[in-house]
């Protein structure tokens, strides 16, 4: 079966998702999620991509960015793969793939689904048991967009600014988001959209993107088609 040919707008947020192969570990020490943080933040100036969140699990990563170009997510993502494997094949003395693939991504609806897709990623260590609050989990943005950590490789989203006046207004209601568990069909729609490389977001938006680009971009049904989004 044929790759589904990625949904990809400048200036449109991205949820990306990249699995280590088989499923297995990609980072092993706290050195290694430090090096892949440094290399996220240098190659998304160096591309420009903005990134928003981002989360490194043990066997896989989450980045929610906007590219500013249509081939900035892709350079940036193999730029980093292989700076990260060559990192990883050098300390542990290995050599062979690390990564499943290519990574999975969709395009994000801003005004339903953007902090919704914050929320999914930072909340990722909570849901898999590794820790009770989101805060309690080192390798992600919450501290970031929720503390007012400081960081070089978060650039806060126009949607993420509109939560308060300030920095502080901004990372209370950020903080309150939070409060509440995101709804099981929310988390549905944001896998299937993302292992999909589908869009994230409602009919409308979903047909403007279409129409755009010239494809389609939700999944396909049997029979008669309709829509999957509300």
């Amino acid at each position: 079966m044929p790759r589904r040919p990625r949904v990809l707008l400048p200036g449109f947020p991205l949820h990306i998702i990249q699995r280590g192969n088989n499923r297995s570990a990609c980072f092993f020490s706290e050195g290694d999620y430090q090096f892949y943080i440094d290399a996220l933040a240098a190659l998304a100036h160096m591309h420009n991509c903005e990134v928003h969140a981002w989360c490194l699990m043990t066997n896989h990563v989450h980045i929610l960015l906007t590219p500013s170009c249509v081939l900035g997510t892709a350079l940036l993502m193999k730029g980093l793969g292989q700076r990260y494997v060559q990192y990883v094949n050098r300390t542990y003395r290995r050599s062979g793939t690390l990564w499943e693939g290519r990574f999975r991504s969709c395009l994000v609806q801003q005004e339903s689904y953007l902090l919704a897709c914050y929320r999914y990623i930072e909340l990722n260590p909570v849901r898999a048991g590794m820790v009770e609050q989101p805060a309690d989990y080192r390798w992600s943005s919450y501290k970031v967009n929720a503390l007012e950590e400081a960081s070089n490789l978060v650039t806060p989203h126009s949607i993420y600014n509109e939560l308060g006046c300030d920095a502080l207004e901004r990372a209370k209601a950020y903080q309150g988001l939070f409060k509440s568990q995101l709804a099981p069909a929310v988390i549905d729609h944001i896998r299937t959209s993302t292992n999909g490389n589908y869009v994230l977001g409602g009919i409308k938006f979903a047909s403007k993107i279409s129409h755009a680009l010239g494809k389609r971009v939700i999944r396909g049904v049997a029979g008669r088609p309709k829509a999957i989004f509300s």
